[in-house]
């Protein structure tokens, strides 16, 4: 752990030391992506809610990635509740509650023909986060079951996880309007996951733009966009084979899949004057094996102008 705390602070100033002369670099988008079961199965359980935010900066944007380590940043923020299928009184076996917060920078950069994105978070686990307390709070005002105090109790404890990701992906034009993108990833910290999918794309919108993955989901939210008013239709998946997870433990008992499976689907959408809106949903397959199902969550992001 020490090991990967250095590599992940290593990476971190690296990236920073990019920055040598801060007029040089402009704020160039900024995105976010809202996730909930109650926009997909309406269950309320296991990977059951997450916002991820980026804001980007970088010495201008051509519509292309940059060639250069660190010329693109991004900023990422994060944060997570997981959940027992039931908050109060949950089944033996079933997933302990945990609550996440991250925070990250990201370079975005090509290399031959590869777009890569490379990174490290600090993610903070633990009551310490106070989302237990947040989300029990937010069920009583809406008149849902909270948060029961032995669930809160038994709770993953307070951490702190340095966490590295990188992802290589490569854009194959299908048409002028079709383009598949199949990646790899690779995260290190709070979860050890190898991951590899592909993405499709049919339609204009995400030409020309950066667009960033959701940890939880494996959907691309924009995060540099350009004006082009239209549709974008998506579809993808993933599988990945996860060798440890905090939010799993192997010393509570908890075994894992032997993989890991996502399939998603979504549409972009951005008006004459501005607007613009996200709405994806992805399956989200079993992580454990005492979880009696997959899960269906959605995403979220509305840009409203007035």
């Amino acid at each position: 752990m020490n090991r990967l705390f250095a590599a992940a602070c290593c990476a971190i100033i690296a990236m920073a030391g990019t920055i040598t002369h801060a007029q040089e670099r402009e704020r160039l988008g900024y995105g976010r992506l809202v996730t909930n079961d109650a926009f997909g199965d309406v269950q309320d359980r296991w990977r059951t809610g997450s916002v991820a935010s980026s804001r980007v900066w970088g010495r201008g944007w051509t519509g292309e990635l940059p060639g250069r380590f660190g010329d693109i940043l991004e900023f990422r923020i994060g944060g997570e509740i997981i959940a027992p299928n039931n908050t109060i009184s949950p089944a033996p076996g079933d997933r302990p509650y945990a609550g996440a917060l991250s925070l990250g920078l990201h370079t975005h950069f090509r290399t031959g023909a590869l777009e890569m994105a490379v990174g490290a978070d600090v993610v903070v686990t633990g009551p310490q986060t106070g989302l237990d307390g947040f989300q029990d709070a937010l069920h009583g005002v809406l008149g849902m079951s909270g948060v029961s105090g032995a669930v809160r109790s038994a709770q993953i404890p307070n951490g702190v996880h340095p966490t590295l990701v990188v992802e290589a992906g490569h854009v194959l034009s299908l048409s002028d309007r079709a383009r598949l993108r199949p990646f790899v990833e690779g995260r290190a910290g709070v979860e050890s996951i190898l991951r590899a999918g592909a993405d499709l794309t049919i339609g204009q919108m995400g030409q020309g733009e950066l667009l960033v993955r959701d940890p939880v989901t494996g959907q691309r939210y924009r995060a540099i966009r350009q004006v082009n008013a239209g549709y974008s239709f998506v579809l993808g998946g993933d599988i990945a084979k996860v060798s440890d997870s905090t939010y799993l433990p192997a010393s509570r008992g908890y075994s894992l899949t032997n993989t890991r499976d996502r399939l998603r689907a979504g549409v972009h959408w951005q008006g004459e004057s501005g607007q613009s809106a996200y709405y994806g949903l992805t399956w989200l397959g079993r992580e454990f094996k005492a979880q009696s199902n997959g899960q269906l969550v959605g995403s979220l992001r509305l840009k409203l102008v007035f």
